[in-house]
């Protein structure tokens, strides 16, 4: 016989069902809302960026000095705020172009010392230093660094390079000074950036410079008239070079003919005062016996037919001939001779200089 069932157990353990999925949806709703305050008061800090903490409330009320730096960080969402900020390098353009950086015209216009319009697109290469980024936030209150390169930075871009421009002829902008420009203008923009934390890389000029159509054909022709001056003057130095090689070409022939014929006449004088020693020794060797020598040496042997009674050129007078004294003579052919006598080493067998004041032996021959 089947027993019939109890309502009072029945009603027993649907309350206790009741009382647990009540304690269950309980705990489930903590837990989601341990979990929404959880996600809420927890952020994470990506690397290449830092944080910043702001109090909200409290006697610490503001921007906290001390950055944080990447990974998670915990706080307090109802108190406090954690703003990021980017610490990698940032490459902005202002340019004209639409395609490129900003839809609208963000070149830069400047004008040189003659009150020239330049036009430019620059480029800027930049980042925040994390020790500076609260101070950077406390002053600016802008979390977006790009809003922040395209007012702020652009307007100190803008004004160094006016500054600098103002300083400098269209000409020199147009041509070698360019560099100077920027280099002289980053140099201002560092200066005015670095204090709120922003460290320049680099800044450079984009595209050409965009000058007036006549500006730009008077400084090409201005350029050109310089090459040409330049060339000329180069022509005129090769010039005065091939002048000066052959003036001197010139000096040197002049100088070797001049060396020439004063060797030719100096040998000329040598030989004409050896053939008149030489003379000179001959006209003092003679004597009425030498002539007389002479005479006979060259007579073939056969006499006149007609005769005065002497034999002829077998007596002459000498005297016409030798007009000095003996003595002198004799002196003066010693004097010769021994002026002309070879200098003979001891033991050499060479004869040396005669020391009689004999004359030398007649040469054979006419």
């Amino acid at each position: 016989m089947a027993t019939p069932p109890n309502p009072y157990a029945s009603q027993s353990m649907s309350a206790g069902a009741k009382s647990f999925l009540r304690s269950s949806i309980i705990t489930l709703a903590v837990l989601v809302m341990a979990c929404v305050v959880g996600s809420a008061s927890c952020t994470r800090v990506d690397p290449g960026h830092v944080g910043i903490r702001v109090k909200l409330a409290g006697s610490a009320r503001g921007v906290q000095d001390a950055p944080i730096v990447s990974g998670w960080v915990f706080y307090n969402p109802i108190t406090e705020l954690v703003v990021e900020f980017p610490t990698s390098v940032q490459n902005i353009v202002w340019t004209k172009d639409a395609h490129e950086g900003s839809l609208n015209d963000e070149s830069i216009t400047f004008a040189s010392n003659e009150g020239v319009t330049v036009n430019a697109d620059v480029g800027l290469a930049f980042h925040i230093e994390a020790t500076k980024a609260p101070r950077l936030y406390a002053r600016f209150r802008q979390r977006d660094v790009s809003i922040l390169a395209h007012g702020y930075m652009r307007n100190v871009v803008r004004e160094a390079i006016n500054e600098t421009a103002a300083e400098m002829p269209v000409q020199q902008i147009y041509g070698v000074g360019k560099t100077r420009l920027l280099n002289e203008s980053l140099r201002k923009v560092v200066e005015r950036l670095s204090a709120d934390g922003f460290v320049i890389d680099q800044l450079t000029f984009n595209s050409a410079l965009r000058l007036p159509d006549n500006v730009v054909g008077a400084i090409n022709r201005a350029m050109e008239a310089t090459q040409n001056s330049i060339q000329a003057e180069n022509r005129v130095r090769q010039i005065r070079a091939e002048a000066e090689q052959q003036v001197a070409a010139a000096r040197g022939q002049a100088e070797a003919a001049r060396q020439r014929a004063s060797g030719e006449a100096d040998a000329l004088l040598i030989r004409a005062r050896a053939e008149a020693q030489a003379n000179e020794i001959i006209r003092l060797s003679m004597t009425s016996a030498v002539i007389q020598y002479r005479t006979l040496e060259r007579w073939d042997g056969h006499l006149p037919v007609v005769n005065s009674g002497q034999l002829p050129m077998l007596t002459m007078d000498t005297a016409q001939i030798l007009a000095m004294p003996e003595a002198d003579r004799r002196a003066r052919l010693a004097e010769l001779l021994r002026a002309d006598a070879p200098t003979v080493r001891p033991g050499s067998n060479a004869p040396g200089p005669n020391p009689s004041n004999d004359p030398p032996a007649a040469p054979a021959g006419p």
